[in-house]
């Protein structure tokens, strides 16, 4: 038998390449300004994760007695990391490039930046009163020397590095720590069709005499310096803690983990830097410096200001789902039939009324439900305590290691546990990823179940910009399974037998391999066969040699993956059936759904994993199928529709890498086309 050779691209190296589509978005001229600027803070948001969490991960295989080699196969631990400084380097400096572009495209638009220099009188004024009012009660100053200790700088704050050159050209140097809790653009009071925008950094500078008037500087200069530390939690062995006071603690002692970028100001003085360097012990092998510009935490633009509506996408209209009004009862209506919610489509306002139904209903006894991202004012944490206060038993599992917003569900886990609320946590080696919920509700003196099944998470802000489906049954086929994962958080060492449900870490791998199998052997019988998958992310080397099996027997596989890729399509011998397409736009695309041809009996699937091997052997993810033909049918219709974007989809091939998928055929930008799919056929579909 002829043995075939599997290739497969860096995880670490596919993630820079996503993030490089991201910076497109900010590149492309047809997308409204300030959107275009809020993608630079996307992109700047993103690398600032990556180096955290990724590069700081390649870092401690580096810094350990193993190369690497083993891991990353082809490449070493320590070349990795040159490889991604090399890429990230390139990446910022084109970013800034466009930055610079933006600009002067705002100015056409009567938007102005303005720094320290460029101000008149009553802007001085104006800046005056905001600093002595807003920015001078909250800054943090430290004076250095050469004996005192750099202070830990916290993970990902932005500070100002001061040289003063003193009398007897003595030099002083001192920090000045940027205020996290303001906004960092201010907006100055104007009095003509001109709109001037200032950032709090430089109203800190134009103020640096009077912050060192001690010091009498004869000279004095700021230059911005940021640090990024590693993300990873580590957990602390004494047993008389609980798991939500280990976890807290973690979250605490992450703003100090090791450093693993520092970004500089290009222009800083050499003298400068290298006082910083040499006082906070960077490794130039492993940390990663990067030379940046004037400002960083460009993560910020993120928030940039609104301004002028016309250079904003235009917000859209949510939709209800056909043959449920926002009004009815979802329980009536749920009893009868499945219905498919896809934010930001839809209203995710179903999903808010199911639980406050839920939460007054006298006939209902019991809420069970997962949680893994909340937003910062939670309708689904007020609905579910609102639950537990009207008598309900509600049982919910939440996830506190939910990477970045740890903070936020240990204040609704404390806030949830004081309202009667039975908590359920994870474990440090397993996340619960899935996203679920089962209400048990008395009709006729017997116990019926509602729930759904979702492939995001239950916060209202990102229902907005995040692309998510949920499921809503009474299907007892799944219900009853879905049960039994709340059953597994109790007792994860006993077997539970899935049937219908496929569940991680339990048979997520084989149970997609068993999928993938039985369409190689439908196409060595010349039957219909083929997959059409949307993730987010694909690593799993595993779940890749499956769909390169396939792809050799003839298997024709369509794959829209966001993020990472890992797999090589259109390689002969290997992948030259499978085609891989990524799609960056106004929505993050977030959904995760697969359908099977099964010899033209489709089998489709929503779920909450991607085919990464943390979300397959590492974390608790739910994939569900579709049992009603009506969403089966949408399902499919919603992927062909993303698959004929010609707007804003690139291929994902190692020799056409992020190209934008053009064709002569009329413009078509899939998610203003699912829009209107859902508005005008949707669920209608018989």
């Amino acid at each position: 038998m002829r043995k075939f050779q599997n290739k497969f691209i860096n995880r670490e190296i596919s993630w820079l390449e996503f993030n490089q589509r991201v910076l497109q978005e900010a590149n492309d001229s047809s997308v409204p300004l300030i959107e275009r600027i809020r993608f630079l803070g996307i992109f700047s948001n993103n690398l600032d994760e990556f180096y955290k969490v990724r590069y700081a991960t390649v870092k401690r295989i580096a810094v350990s007695n193993d190369s690497g080699k083993k891991i990353y196969k082809d490449i070493t631990a320590k070349k990795l990391l040159k490889e991604i400084t090399r890429i990230a380097i390139e990446l910022q400096e084109k970013s800034f490039k466009i930055l610079d572009q933006i600009i002067k495209l705002l100015e056409l638009e009567k938007i102005f930046f303005i720094n320290e220099i460029n101000l008149n009188k009553n802007k001085k004024k104006y800046i005056t009163e905001f600093f002595n009012e807003k920015i001078s009660p909250s800054l943090g100053i430290i004076v250095l020397n050469k004996s005192k200790k750099v202070p830990k700088f916290k993970d990902n704050l932005s500070f100002l590095l001061i040289k003063m050159k003193l009398e007897n050209d003595a030099i002083q140097y001192a920090i000045i720590y940027i205020p996290k809790d303001l906004k960092r653009f201010v907006v100055l009071p104007s009095t003509d069709a001109n709109r001037y925008v200032m950032m709090i950094d430089d109203i800190i500078r134009f103020h640096l005499n009077k912050i060192f008037k001690i010091f009498e500087p004869i000279n004095i200069q700021a230059n911005m310096i940021k640090i990024s530390r590693d993300a990873e939690l580590d957990f602390d062995d004494d047993i008389s803690m609980s798991y939500l006071e280990q976890i807290s603690q973690s979250v605490k002692e992450r703003s100090s983990g090791v450093p693993v970028r520092v970004v500089y100001d290009s222009k800083i003085p050499l003298d400068t830097l290298s006082f910083l360097v040499a006082k906070m012990n960077i490794d130039s092998d492993t940390d990663s410096m990067i030379p940046g510009g004037k400002y960083h935490n460009r993560k910020d633009y993120m928030s940039f200001p609104s301004l002028n509506n016309h250079l904003l996408y235009k917000p859209i209209k949510p939709l209800e789902i056909n043959g449920i009004n926002l009004g009815e009862s979802m329980f009536k209506k749920i009893s009868q039939r499945d219905f498919l919610l896809h934010a930001p489509y839809h209203n995710f306002l179903y999903i808010i009324n199911f639980l406050l139904e839920a939460s007054i209903d006298p006939t209902v006894k019991s809420i069970y439900i997962t949680i893994y991202r909340l937003s910062k004012l939670s309708k689904v944490a007020s609905a579910l305590i609102n639950a537990a206060k009207n008598g309900k038993k509600v049982v919910v599992q939440i996830e506190l290691q939910a990477r970045f917003d740890e903070s936020a569900n240990i204040k609704y886990a404390k806030e949830m546990q004081s309202q009667g609320i039975k908590l359920m946590f994870g474990s440090p080696q397993l996340k619960v990823h899935g996203k679920i919920c089962i209400i048990e509700r008395k009709e006729e003196k017997v116990l019926k179940n509602y729930g759904f099944i979702s492939t995001g998470n239950l916060n209202e802000s990102t229902a907005k910009v995040y692309t998510d489906m949920t499921l809503f049954t009474s299907n007892s086929k799944i219900l009853s399974e879905v049960k039994s994962v709340f059953n597994f958080f109790d007792a994860n060492y006993k077997k539970y037998n899935f049937r219908n449900l496929i569940i991680s870490p339990i048979n997520t791998e084989i149970k997609l391999k068993k999928l993938i199998n039985k369409e190689i052997k439908n196409a060595k019988l010349g039957k219909s066969s083929w997959i059409k998958i949307k993730i987010n992310n694909i690593t799993s080397r595993n779940m890749i040699k499956s769909l390169y099996n396939a792809s050799r027997v003839g298997v024709k596989i369509q794959m829209i993956v966001r993020g990472v890729c890992c797999l090589i399509p259109e390689q002969l011998n290997m992948s030259e059936n499978i085609e891989v397409i990524s799609i960056v736009d106004k929505f993050l695309e977030h959904t995760r759904f697969i359908v099977f041809c099964n010899n033209d009996d489709n089998k489709v699937f929503i779920s909450s994993a991607d085919w990464m091997t943390r979300n397959l052997d590492n974390r608790v993810e739910v994939t569900c199928p579709i049992f009603d033909n009506r969403i089966k049918q949408e399902i499919i219709d919603v992927f062909d529709i993303y698959w004929k974007d010609n707007v804003k989809s690139r291929f994902v091939n190692h020799s056409k890498i992020n190209k934008y998928k053009r064709n002569s055929k009329i413009k078509f930008r899939s998610q203003e086309e699912v829009y209107k799919y859902y508005s005008n056929i949707g669920s209608k579909i018989t």
